[in-house]
């Protein structure tokens, strides 16, 4: 990111640069890089701008002898990369030996014969063996370098699982006829599941050129250009502190796609103002947790878990961000109605504003928004999601030519490229990993399994179909946070998906609407408690207590726990995904969004006023009855609304006549 000064209430400048960077790494799901020097720094420079040149040219000619041959070749690239740059345990040259195994091993299938590997599918010779046992290894301890222990320890969870399970007693739902060592080399080194399937496609097809993507954007100047055009926005308005650090993370998020390495950025230069405007630090901390991870919920670059999503379901990645409109306005609804809100309750004071003006900054830098539109207006004339942002990767790449300091030239541009493709390894790590989750649970019959126990878990507290569903939403929700709490978010969609995903379809809910639950919650896990990776590293900027940052950022992003359960509780909640009739996804958006406003005056505590626990409550209530989206429980939100506001309004009178 550039480097960004922030003033204290002297003036006197506090997080800058490359400490905003340093502080963002250590928050984030993935564990960040060694800085590296001399020839080593060149070495993986060079190859890490090869791979990008790679993928880049595979979107256009692809290789003849298919996608796994690409997805083979990829990984011979990256997995070598990551032993270099995250240190191990033990001395540099064990890091490099394991590089150089990497290499071999991921290309041993190429350099032997590709189509003869194949045809030993189901009989691997004892070399394949070896060598897909020693792949596993590899990525294991890569996954571990790049994520700790807990995913690699669920997947050796797996593996024991699909070895051991024919030792389980037959009677047992999750009991199969067991897998031997040959069988599970097999299906993850031989297929086009395991280390090559859905999972590391994505990220080699669709993830590293969005961070690529990203990586121009920034250099040519963007990141600054968007939090500076929040600040210039709003800058005469009481409310300008928090609406500024909402914009901040929303603009901001199209750049860095990560929830805490978001918050940090934005608090850098927004904490400082929310601080002299009379924001409590726990408050401050709050918002910019859900500002962050808001940035990861937003169109046009979602997470990385939405690439997933539209491989998964086959529709296009465009269909995936009409999918997610309505719920991000929602999200940013609730936190600008939490912002106003506190403003009033806080107290909160007009802050001037140094600098330009909104309309000069975009007269002289709004350029920066073309290629975002563009990548829509790709994909909106039929092109596929990676060439819609090579295109819009170019365009940015030319635009930056209008700003003489920051043009990408051709040193700056290799540079771009060789950070685009070493930000993407630690995703490369845990997709490959993710391989193995799902190419066991495939084999076994686990997914299916498992959810059948959790559905009839639900089935034991009630009979009603509708409470079945309801426990088992629930039931799911709980799940994916505390899993979120543990894994990365793609790994926690991944094997949200091929558990929970199944449980849902099973009690006839939608694909989309599936999909979609298990996303938000996989994702709200940086809100979540005990972990909340975004709120605790926006109280690393405050300076507040970590436990209340996290409540404040759960209360921010409330509406967006909410909001999935209407996906999958009712017909009605697919009109959230603009999915149906143009005017019931207007009038469901409408009623969500007054549903939202009552959740804001629940948490808030303010109608016009102070609101008495009455109103308070009384509004709470509301929330959840229009969130059900159902004509009877909507009128009965709708009741309750109005009765808060009419006792608000009447003990209002009594105390102001």
């Amino acid at each position: 990111m550039d480097s960004v000064s922030t003033l204290d209430d002297q003036g006197k400048p506090v997080v800058t640069g490359e400490a905003v960077d340093r502080l963002a790494a250590r928050f984030e799901d993935e564990r960040p890089a060694e800085e590296l020097t001399g020839w080593p720094r060149a070495a993986v420079s060079t190859v890490a701008g090869l791979v990008s040149v790679f993928v880049l040219v595979q979107v256009f000619w692809p290789v003849p002898q298919g996608n796994q041959y690409f997805l083979m070749l990829f990984l011979a690239g990256v997995l070598p990369l990551v032993f270099v740059c995250y240190r191990g345990i033990g001395p540099r040259v064990l890091d490099g030996a394991l590089a150089g195994a990497a290499f071999v091993v991921c290309l041993y299938p190429v350099a032997t014969g590709f189509d003869a590997f194949l045809d030993r599918q189901g009989s691997l010779s004892t070399l394949d063996t070896v060598m897909g046992g020693l792949l596993l290894v590899l990525i294991l301890e890569a996954c571990r370098r790049t994520t700790g222990w807990v995913l690699p320890a669920v997947c050796l969870a797996f593996l024991g699982y699909a070895y051991y399970g024919g030792y389980l007693p037959q009677g047992w739902a999750i009991a199969h006829a067991g897998m031997d060592f040959d069988q599970i080399v097999d299906a993850l080194y031989n297929t086009s599941s395991g280390f090559y399937g859905t999972p590391l496609d994505v990220c080699a097809s669709y993830i590293v050129l969005f961070t690529l993507y990203g990586a121009v954007l920034n250099s040519s100047g963007a990141g600054k250009f968007f939090v500076d055009l929040s600040v210039a926005a709003f800058r005469r308005s009481r409310t300008a502190p928090g609406r500024t650090a909402v914009a901040s993370g929303f603009l901001l998020g199209t750049v860095s796609g990560s929830g805490a390495a978001t918050a940090v950025s934005v608090g850098a230069v927004t904490w400082p103002i929310l601080r002299r405007a009379g924001y409590p630090a726990e408050n401050a901390g709050g918002m910019l947790a859900a500002a962050g991870v808001g940035a990861i919920l937003s169109p046009p670059t979602l997470g990385a878990a939405a690439f997933i999503i539209a491989e998964y379901l086959r529709v296009s990645y465009l269909q995936v961000l009409l999918w997610a409109t309505i719920p991000t306005l929602l999200y940013y609804l609730g936190i600008l109605l939490a912002v106003e809100i506190d403003a009033r309750r806080f107290g909160v004071r007009p802050v001037a504003f140094d600098g330009q003006s909104a309309g000069r900054l975009l007269a002289r830098s709004g350029y920066h928004f073309a290629s975002l539109f563009a990548i829509v207006g790709f994909l909106a004339l039929g092109l596929s999601a990676p060439r819609a942002v090579v295109y819009a990767t170019l365009l940015a790449l030319a635009l930056s030519f209008l700003d003489p300091t920051r043009r990408i030239g051709p040193r700056r541009l290799a540079e771009t490229l060789s950070t685009g493709t070493r930000g993407v390894l630690p995703v490369a790590a845990v997709c490959a990993a993710a391989g193995v989750i799902t190419a066991m649970t495939t084999k076994t019959g686990l997914g299916p399994q498992l959810a059948e126990l959790l559905v009839k878990g639900a089935a034991a507290v009630t009979d009603d179909p509708t409470g079945v569903l309801a426990l088992t939403a629930v039931f799911s929700a709980v799940a994916l946070m505390m899993l979120g709490l543990a894994v990365p978010v793609t790994a926690s969609f991944i094997i949200g998906w091929v558990i929970i995903g199944p449980a849902l379809l099973a009690l006839h809910v939608s694909p989309p609407e599936a999909a979609m639950f298990v996303f938000y919650y996989s994702v709200l896990s940086e809100v979540t408690p005990p972990t909340a990776l975004a709120a605790v590293a926006a109280s690393a900027i405050t300076g507040g207590r970590v436990l209340p940052t996290m409540w404040q950022a759960g209360k921010y992003a409330l509406p967006a726990f909410l909001a999935p359960l209407a996906f999958v509780l009712t017909d009605h909640g697919a009109y959230l995904l603009a999915r149906g009739p143009v005017l019931g996804i207007l009038w469901a958006a409408l009623v969500a969004g007054l549903a939202v406003a009552a959740l804001a005056m629940a948490t808030g505590g303010w109608l016009l006023g102070p609101a008495h626990p009455v109103e308070r409550l009384l509004a709470g209530a509301a929330a959840l009855f229009l969130l059900y989206l159902e004509p009877v429980s909507i009128g009965a939100g709708l009741a309750c609304l109005l009765t808060a506001v009419t006792l608000h309004l009447i003990r209002r009178r009594k105390v102001h006549p």
